[in-house]
């Protein structure tokens, strides 16, 4: 027998034992060629639903350079902002389930979007899967500082003394600024009118200039604060930021259980490889706990936030839940 024969006769032994292994394990043939060991085998795709320079876009890429060197391919920012997010979001929900797109977006696409738009071309709870969580953003309660309060007692104080006579700002109705706007005047029983901007750094222009008299910060005037152009008297989550450890949260202020947090993170379409999300995730969990990173998303005012998929899932149904019963009490809308 010639030597190339025997090759042949050898080639298809193994083909044949291949085969027999795949169906042994449940696989079809094509399946025992395309396991998760051989991802990724190409460039990654980051859609950032939000613009250059936004909270998710700072998170995408502190992440994006750890994340590469972890997986071995490159990993691409790709920003897709509008509509709220729901146009990154949308392209990554019909996106092949092969771990090669994934979005990086803000909390509120997920959590109050779904209350708010009436139609939405995806499905959020269907379409989506959690992947990992990259941050927790905290607001901060921000006063001019010609306004006569020091600390949040005094300022719920003023406010009652002071009905309809102050005003805040917000990113624009709906948003997450406005929402805890809207959580305060409810627990503190007081009232401000709302000042909604097409941004959250227009509102802080006016805030600076005298225009409006407080606004919920989502961690761009942080610089200010520290500079004395503006006053912060609390922290809108439930724990103190690691920023000012000395500023006291709503909670311990008295508004108990006030939360107007919101968790950034990554997100694959449905039917990604459980394999895939579960290194993705390993990978950025690592990538949270780099010094580098971690200075990165300080300048946020955000605190890194490593966790399972299903303990994000969690923290974003529980968002959810509460932001949810805030708009349909307040009769929120949209612009």
């Amino acid at each position: 027998m010639q030597d190339s024969q025997r090759f042949r006769i050898r080639r298809g032994l193994l083909s044949g034992a291949g085969l027999a292994l795949a169906g042994a394990s449940g696989l079809s043939p094509l399946a025992a060629h395309a396991q998760p060991d051989a991802w990724p085998a190409k460039p990654i795709r980051v859609v950032v639903n939000f613009p250059a320079g936004s909270s998710p876009d700072v998170l995408a890429r502190a992440v994006s350079l750890p994340l590469q060197q972890a997986l071995g391919q490159p990993v691409v920012v790709d920003n897709r902002a509008g509509a709220s997010g729901m146009i990154g979001a949308d392209l990554v929900a019909k996106a092949p389930p092969d771990g090669y797109t994934i979005l990086m977006t803000a909390g509120s696409t997920i959590t109050t979007n779904p209350f708010i738009y009436p139609k939405i071309p995806y499905d959020t709870a269907k379409d989506l899967v959690p992947v990992a969580a990259a941050a927790r953003l905290a607001l901060f309660l921000v006063v001019r500082p010609e306004l006569p309060v020091k600390s949040v007692k005094e300022f719920l104080a003023y406010l009652k003394a002071n009905p309809g006579k102050l005003t805040y700002g917000s990113a624009g109705n709906a948003t997450g600024l406005h929402l805890a706007g809207e959580m305060l005047k409810t627990q503190g029983g007081v009232f401000a009118v709302h000042v909604p901007y097409k941004g959250a750094s227009p509102a802080l222009q006016d805030l600076l200039a005298g225009q409006i008299d407080f606004y919920f910060d989502p961690g761009i005037a942080l610089q200010q604060v520290r500079a004395g152009k503006l006053r912060m008297l609390g922290v809108a989550v439930k724990q103190r930021s690691s920023a000012f450890p000395d500023v006291p949260t709503l909670d311990e202020a008295g508004l108990k259980g006030f939360d107007a947090g919101t968790t950034h993170g990554f997100y694959a379409p449905a039917g990604t490889p459980p394999a895939v999300v579960e290194r993705l995730n390993r990978e950025i969990n690592k990538a949270l706990a780099l010094p580098a990173v971690r200075t990165q998303i300080a300048t946020i005012g955000a605190e890194p936030t490593p966790l399972t998929p299903a303990q994000f899932a969690a923290v974003m149904a529980d968002d959810s839940r509460r932001y949810g019963a805030v708009i349909k009490e307040r009769n929120i809308k949209a612009d």
